[in-house]
């Protein structure tokens, strides 16, 4: 009896191969393109063409156009209602972010399976061999990722994940993404600072948003400060390393020397820290200083006096979150980005400079 036997071809073989690496999750989101993965797997283009077409025909990579990659469809299932979504948060503070609960929940409610991953950014040290791992050892299709540095996000798009930055430094990046304008809003709270006499203001931020450059809003800060006559520097926009120590020596040191009029504090975790210290010591907000945080906060509407800070909508971003997850579950390449106009709301942690604190 003749057997019917043939030979493997090289594009079979590819294909069991890429099949097998598929399931272990060596890529996540979309496919690698066909030039990099030659080069990664060191065959032909037309033989890696070939079993990604094979692939596409079992349903496990969908196409979507003329260089716009594949996505990965594990399972090989039409219907990808239960797409996974990882989060990436920037630090170990934001786990009970009320923003990110209830985009989580919003997409877990729409059938989608969210999973956030054990390490943050800060945890991790932005280290991106670390990132590397936590992406690998993390199941999901495409990644939130919470307040990125530009590093972050350029691993990202090299290595053709779907994500969406949620704030951070994503701006002329070909990636979906969204967050707050707040240059407008911090020019007009350092105006009405300077019309009440601060002039000593000190703006405390994230890391992210100081460095390697400070962002759009943080130059927004500075350059309102120079329009008013003001000299500015590492007083107004001080250096600092991620961590309760840290932020209570620089407060203190901040404190000693020349004691700020003013401090804005970037998230409101960091303001009610900052708030506490000041308490401890004995200085009262507003009549010794005055105090803004940069973003609301559900907890603000508890606090008497109310809190001065930058609102924006938070709804707008929420609906743009799960509008690019289902863009992705279409097999479309949103990369859509928004900026959402942010406001300044004057509140009772601010008040007039006594003369005593203009002469000290």
């Amino acid at each position: 009896m003749k057997l019917n036997w043939q030979r493997p071809t090289a594009v079979s073989q590819l294909a069991e191969y890429l099949r097998v690496e598929l399931g272990q999750r060596r890529w996540a989101g979309r496919m690698p393109g066909v030039i990099r993965l030659a080069e990664e797997l060191g065959v032909a283009r037309n033989t890696v063409e070939g079993a990604l077409r094979e692939l596409e025909q079992e349903g496990l990579l969908v196409p979507q156009g003329h260089g716009r990659g594949r996505l990965i469809q594990l399972g090989g299932a039409k219907d990808n209602k239960g797409m996974r979504v990882g989060i990436i948060k920037y630090g170990p503070h934001t786990q009970n972010d009320s923003y990110i609960i209830a985009f989580q929940h919003q997409l877990q409610e729409a059938g989608f399976a969210v999973g956030i991953a054990k390490k943050s950014l800060v945890e991790i040290h932005f280290d991106l061999r670390r990132l590397e791992d936590l992406v690998k050892r993390t199941e999901a299709d495409a990644w939130v990722v919470v307040s990125g540095p530009r590093e972050v996000l350029d691993w990202f798009v090299a290595q053709e994940i779907p994500v969406f930055a949620l704030f951070g430094r994503r701006r002329e990046l070909a990636i979906a993404g969204g967050g707050p304008d707040k240059s407008i809003a911090y020019r007009q709270m350092v105006r009405e600072l300077m019309a009440l006499g601060h002039r000593r203001i000190v703006l405390l931020a994230k890391k992210a948003r100081r460095l390697p450059n400070p962002g759009l809003p943080e130059r927004a800060f500075l350059e309102e400060l120079a329009a008013h006559g003001i000299t500015t520097g590492p007083y107004n926009l001080p250096d600092w390393e991620e961590n309760p120590e840290d932020l209570q020596r620089l407060l203190d040191a901040c404190l000693q020397v020349t004691p700020p009029t003013a401090f804005l504090v970037d998230e409101a975790y960091l303001f009610h820290a900052v708030s506490h210290h000041l308490n401890r010591r004995g200085i009262r907000c507003p009549d010794d200083i005055s105090l803004i945080c940069t973003d609301p906060d559900h907890t603000f509407t508890w606090c008497r006096p109310t809190i001065a800070h930058i609102h924006w909508d938070i709804q707008a971003l929420l609906r743009r979150i799960l509008r690019w997850a289902k863009n992705l579950q279409q097999g479309k390449n949103d990369r859509k980005q928004i900026n959402i106009p942010a406001k300044f709301v004057t509140g009772g942690t601010v008040g007039v400079v006594k003369a005593e604190k203009l002469k000290s």
